[in-house]
């Protein structure tokens, strides 16, 4: 079994143990959209939406699935709700992503009476949305762990997001059986935060190597 299909394993049966986990269906999604099944991504990401239909990352994703599967309508639709979403709560990011692969099928973004100005992030504010993942919530009072990981965590990540990392990690622990005194176990379980917390290959890398 390849390392991608692993951990699209390992978060299926997360998801299935905690059907009620909106993180743990963002982080399958993450997963089927980097192997390729962008069916089975987007059917993730739509109910993380259901979930909570704040997450305007979670529209933005599913949307890029959707359109990938073909799925065009379909896609314009997830689309321009989250785009709404995102422009009532701030996130620009998300928005900005959102009205580039709306232009992509040939969609007008959906006209928003009233705008919420752009988050401001971070522990300036306290209250935010996630810019990694769209998720209102407040952010964390000091970085989790040092280095330019924890910065950026404190940066990007709401504290919401932070705890239910914390909760999935511990099924993680347990699931995986690991030992994190042991180098390779503690790979396994930064691997699996990344995905979690939406932290691609090559910034995990490049934050890794900042002193």
């Amino acid at each position: 079994m390849s390392d991608i299909d692993t951990r699209i394993a390992q978060f299926e049966h997360m998801a299935a143990e905690d059907p009620d986990n909106e993180m743990a269906h963002f982080s399958l999604g993450n997963a089927f959209l980097k192997a390729g099944r962008h069916a089975d991504a987007a059917r993730s990401y739509q109910r993380c939406i259901q979930l909570n239909p704040q997450m305007s990352k979670a529209y933005q994703l599913a949307g890029e699935a959707l359109i990938e599967s073909g799925r065009k309508q379909e896609a314009a639709d997830v689309l321009s709700g989250g785009y709404e979403v995102a422009a009532r709560n701030g996130d620009m990011m998300p928005r900005k992503a959102i009205k580039g692969l709306l232009a992509q099928i040939g969609v007008e973004p959906p006209e928003v009476a009233e705008e919420q100005p752009p988050a401001a992030g971070g522990p300036e504010t306290g209250d935010s949305a996630g810019r990694a993942t769209g998720r209102a919530g407040k952010y964390l009072p000091e970085p989790p762990m040092r280095g330019a990981l924890g910065k950026w965590i404190h940066e990007n990540i709401t504290a919401d997001t932070w705890q239910s990392w914390i909760g999935q990690g511990t099924k993680v622990i347990n699931e995986l059986r690991l030992d994190l005194s042991r180098e390779e176990d503690q790979v396994v379980f930064d691997r699996q935060m990344c995905e979690f917390l939406g932290i691609d290959e090559a910034l995990f890398e490049k934050l890794s190597q900042k002193v």
